[in-house]
């Protein structure tokens, strides 16, 4: 009895195949001695009452930001709550952080050109504004 030889194109595609299903059963078995490696992403710390209402303050797109504090470092009380907006009317957002003792002014008036001295004659004054 004769044998007849495969056709070349049926030994190729044969051949093709053995090979995908050997490299397919290789890399399922995973026999590897190497650790996994897990990517750790890094907590920022969580922001401070100050930060988060900066960032408040912030989001409100005001051309200048100041942050005031009284000289003595008490609290602000409701006298300066006034004096603050008698002062300084150009000021929209007046928000009060760090129990009491910092409050940031939003504002698109540039207080320097207006009664930013007599401010600090009674409160410590920071610019934040770019910051």
């Amino acid at each position: 009895m004769l044998l007849k030889k495969p056709a070349p194109a049926l030994t190729i595609l044969l051949l093709l195949g053995c090979i995908a299903l050997c490299s397919c059963a290789s890399s399922k078995s995973g026999s590897t001695n190497e650790p996994l490696s897990t990517q750790v992403t890094p907590v920022p710390p969580p922001k401070t009452e100050f930060e988060q209402d900066l960032d408040f303050v912030r989001k409100g797109q005001y051309t200048y930001i100041w942050v005031l504090t009284r000289k003595d470092g008490k609290p602000l009380d409701s006298d300066d709550g006034a004096f603050l907006r008698k002062t300084a009317p150009q000021v929209v957002d007046w928000v009060t952080t760090d129990n009491g003792k910092r409050v940031i002014a939003g504002t698109n008036f540039n207080l320097e050109e207006g009664n930013l001295e007599v401010l600090k004659k009674r409160y410590d004054v920071e610019d934040y504004t770019g910051k």
